[in-house]
């Protein structure tokens, strides 16, 4: 006490300004976290759809080698583009003979193209009606689809 006055209203402005920065830094530290939480399920979830829509169109083209192919029993090769990255973000493709045991969606004996990311967060399997030799694995962009010998298999293309 000074001259019979109260000291500690000084002391109650600087408590309440260092809460009040407190609550705040937290706020926007929470709201930051979740909206890059929210973010990289957004980019998961882009790269998913991206990764199906190449795998169903890269089916597809399998198959009309495939049926090509079986026109003239001949050995037949096409290149296709696809996109290098899906999400931002490298991927590979695998066609391969046997995809029953990783994809649950899928019987045993099913043949498959396995598209996956680079980080490997997203994985999609896409059943192929061809026949498909040994597995084979390519990077997405230019992609060569050969058929020799009655089966089918991707290298990379030019």
């Amino acid at each position: 006490m000074i001259d019979g006055q109260p000291t500690d209203r000084g002391v109650s402005i600087a408590i309440t300004h260092v809460l009040t920065i407190a609550i705040t830094t937290v706020l926007i530290s929470g709201l930051l976290i979740s909206a890059g939480a929210l973010l990289e399920g957004e980019r998961d979830r882009s790269a998913d759809r991206s990764l199906e829509t190449i795998g169903e169109r890269l089916a597809g083209e399998l198959s009309k080698v495939d049926s090509m192919a079986a026109d003239d029993d001949a050995n037949v090769n096409m290149t296709v583009s696809h996109p290098a990255k899906a999400a931002s973000e490298r991927y590979t493709v695998t066609l391969r003979p046997d995809c029953g045991d990783d994809a649950p969606l899928l019987e045993d004996g099913t043949s498959c193209l396995h598209l996956s990311t680079q980080s490997g967060n997203v994985d999609v399997y896409v059943p192929v009606t061809v026949d498909v030799g040994d597995e084979s694995e390519v990077h997405g962009g230019a992609i060569e689809i050969v058929h020799e010998d009655g089966e089918i298999r991707l290298e990379r293309g030019s």
